[in-house]
């Protein structure tokens, strides 16, 4: 379990820092304690709520990236 956790913390971290870098902030942005824990097959990230701004943002940077 701790593998599972550490993974999952580094991805959401990793996500985190890359949101950061285009402006955007997720509040909620964590890792799901109960899949880590379960037997899910993999554990889940919480993305969490965010403000129609960050929407906005999100949306403008993923449209960016396809570019």
């Amino acid at each position: 379990m701790a593998e599972r956790l550490r993974a999952a913390e580094e991805t959401v971290d990793r996500l985190r820092d890359e949101l950061l870098r285009v402006g955007v902030v997720l509040p909620s942005l964590r890792v799901d304690l109960v899949t880590v824990t379960s037997e899910a097959p993999y554990p889940l990230v919480e993305l969490g709520r965010c403000n129609l701004d960050t929407a906005v943002r999100l949306a403008a940077a993923l449209e960016g990236a396809r570019k």
